[in-house]
């Protein structure tokens, strides 16, 4: 491994619009690793651009630090992802986001017809929400989760 391939915790901040601490933070979560130097300053691989703007696309999609971690396990350490591995997390993250998809279609289906506060103000909210039953456990909107 060359010198030029590990970058110092400072570069990698730029490079990825991350915060040191976010870094660090993400490194304590196990999802970035850091090499140290003989001062045990942290180095990280070049290739850590690429799981750090991974980390930040899937937290803008809703994936949860611990869904991250179960699609980057299986990323290979020391090298840059290839199209295969980018390909088989893809289909992982593919999942969560047409079951996103879903949820927000239903969401917009029933906006019209129901504001999913268990209030029965309205007579459809009778078909949606029958005997008040989201009602019963408090006031306040229940559909959205």
């Amino acid at each position: 491994m060359k010198a030029n391939d590990l970058l110092p915790i400072g570069d990698l901040a730029r490079r990825t619009g991350l915060s040191v601490s976010a870094i660090r933070f993400y490194e304590e979560k196990g999802l970035v690793e850091a090499l140290r130097t003989s001062g045990n300053q942290r180095r990280f691989l070049r290739s850590d651009i690429r799981r750090l703007s991974f980390i930040l696309i899937a937290q803008k999609l809703g994936l949860s630090l611990a869904e991250i971690e179960d699609a980057l396990s299986g990323l290979p350490h020391g090298r840059t992802p290839n199209s295969a591995d980018w390909k088989r997390i893809s289909s992982l993250v593919r999942d969560r986001i047409d079951a996103q998809i879903a949820a927000l279609e239903k969401v917009r289906e029933d906006l019209d017809g129901c504001i999913g506060c268990g209030c029965l103000s309205l007579k459809k909210c009778a078909l949606y929400n029958r005997d008040d039953e989201w009602g019963q456990s408090g006031s306040g909107p229940r559909v959205l989760r």
